[in-house]
């Protein structure tokens, strides 16, 4: 039985269009989903935003903002004026957190201490932006096999250090268990968080090995895999955390079957597994 709870994230069905996904989701009795900036700016945003509406869906996270670690001054404007135009688009789809994924090295360099500071500068111009349009920044901490192309922000502590200069209300984190489910001061950084009142998103995933050749896409289906979820739901609540949780999986074999197939399969192992 779900809880209520279950949100799908758009990229666990991404061989679905926005408007198999709304159908399904509401075939199925669920009523959240979360979703990613490419195929809603390609379906229009206000088209979305209607589609959703009118299918009883809310948005609990928009993915991507984020990679703020440039060091050219002109890919660090570009990069404000695209977090800017996210902020826009998770207001319009009437979320209240938009994701951030904050950018690995830059090409050449070695200085990860520098890259977090930039995005902590970053952070500083798009808080109050954020705040105006009633959306909640929110740090993801990635595995550390991301570290050097994609997100320098490696653990739960490193991300808080970044979101507690900020008020809880414009920057906190995300809990996602695929990349930090084997870190041991997790259970602190859970409690830290919420303490804080910055657990903004908490979202599911599996760690199965081997890992494909495009690490991206290794995430595994809910109980296929090493993560003890609801050992992670009791810490993360246990900080009166009450909110959505959102299943988020890349994987190709899940993007190879049928659309709906899959999705009563994420129902049937979030009962299972996470409840």
């Amino acid at each position: 039985m779900s809880d209520g709870r279950l949100s799908i994230n758009q990229e666990t069905i991404k061989q679905w269009s926005l408007p198999e996904l709304a159908e399904g989701c509401v075939k199925a009795g669920i009523d959240k989903v979360g979703l990613w900036r490419a195929p809603v700016q390609e379906y229009g945003i206000e088209r979305t935003a209607r589609l959703l509406a009118d299918s009883g869906l809310s948005v609990t996270s928009l993915c991507r903002g984020g990679f703020f670690t440039a060091i050219d001054p002109a890919e660090r404007a570009r990069a404000l004026d695209d977090n800017r135009a996210a902020l826009d688009e998770a207001a319009a789809l009437s979320t209240d957190t938009l994701v951030l994924v904050s950018g690995g090295l830059p090409v050449g360099s070695k200085d990860l201490y520098g890259a977090r500071e930039r995005i902590a500068d970053a952070l500083g111009e798009l808080a109050p932006y954020a705040a105006e349009r009633g959306v909640r920044l929110a740090i993801e901490p990635l595995h550390p096999m991301f570290a050097s192309d994609r997100c320098v922000v490696s653990t739960l502590s490193q991300a808080l250090d970044i979101a507690e200069r900020f008020p809880a209300e414009q920057v906190g984190v995300v809990v996602d268990t695929y990349h930090i489910w084997w870190d041991d001061q997790a259970a602190a950084q859970i409690a830290r968080a919420g303490a804080g009142g910055r657990i903004h998103s908490f979202q599911l995933a599996d760690w199965i090995t081997p890992l494909p050749a495009g690490v991206l896409v290794g995430r595994g289906q809910l109980g296929d895999g090493a993560v003890d979820f609801r050992a992670f739901r009791t810490l993360v609540e246990a900080t009166g955390f009450d909110g959505p949780i959102e299943v988020e999986i890349f994987n190709e074999a899940l993007w190879a079957r049928d659309g709906a197939e899959v999705l009563a399969e994420v129902a049937s192992r979030y009962a299972e597994h996470a409840c």
